[in-house]
């Protein structure tokens, strides 16, 4: 299926059983709002099928607006994005759940929307929300959650759809940093699980490094590509790989990337 819209912006989905393609291949993305704010500038990027990849920059650059795009929420002015076919879930900074409903049912809403089978929704979320650590917590309004547990109910809503594509903004920022650090542990040992593609916003270079495989760094705005790091850290992570050389040099290294690109 290809969509196009009037500023020459295409998205193009592609059936990845009959055609071998990178998940999401970006090329000349341009994003200016109607203020005539250019957020974006000639923004190309190539993500593979399951990988983990941590996206940073200063605040304003259009980490979130380039996240927001890959998901379908906005329309960027022009340029291409590829995107393999398959479920794109999106977790955003913030938990928004239902007060209303317990955990259960918040962590269900996904599939209820889509029309799935009560039995089918509730052993979903039950599922998800084990994986998350949440299996004791179904029962629970989100008045009687700590910000972490919200954050982890947020995440088992993403997660209950069996996603290929997992988008994430900022969800750990507002966190103190012992949660901040456990649910890092917590994404990566469900990645390792499940090896979807993740596309993770962060201005945390402690937390890019932890988590992803490859650290995109923007300019400040207009956002463009100003370096793109391997982090060759093992696979399986554990909290003492944090005061590791490797990883200080690593995070060392994207921190630099942000001070050239204007941090």
């Amino acid at each position: 299926m290809i969509v196009t819209a009037a500023g020459g912006f295409v998205i193009q989905l592609r059936n990845l059983s009959a055609i071998i393609l990178p998940v999401m291949h970006i090329a000349g993305l341009h994003k200016v709002f109607d203020n005539d704010v250019v957020a974006i500038e000639n923004l190309s990027l190539e993500i593979q099928p399951g990988e983990f990849v941590a996206i940073l920059g200063p605040s304003g650059c259009g980490k979130s607006t380039l996240l927001r795009i890959i998901a379908g929420l906005e329309r960027p002015s022009s340029g291409t994005i590829e995107i393999g076919s398959g479920k794109i879930a999106y977790v955003f900074q913030d938990a928004h759940l239902l007060p209303w409903r317990n955990v259960l049912r918040n962590a269900a809403l996904p599939l209820e929307l889509k029309g799935a089978g009560r039995s089918e929704r509730t052993a979903a979320a039950r599922e998800a929300l084990e994986q998350v650590g949440l299996a004791d917590a179904v029962e629970r309004y989100p008045a009687q959650l700590s910000g972490g547990m919200k954050m982890r109910v947020s995440l088992a809503r993403a997660l209950v759809t069996h996603p290929d594509l997992l988008l994430l903004d900022e969800p750990f920022a507002a966190l103190d940093e012992i949660n901040r650090q456990k649910l890092d542990e917590q994404l990566r040992e469900l990645w390792l699980r499940h090896r979807m593609t993740v596309v993770f916003v962060t201005h945390s270079t402690a937390e890019a490094t932890f988590l992803a495989n490859r650290a995109v760094v923007l300019s400040s705005r207009p956002g463009r590509v100003v370096a793109d790091l391997a982090v060759d850290l093992p696979e399986k992570r554990i909290s003492a790989v944090r005061s590791s050389p490797r990883f200080g040099e690593i995070t060392h290294g994207i921190y630099d990337a942000l001070e050239r690109g204007g941090a």
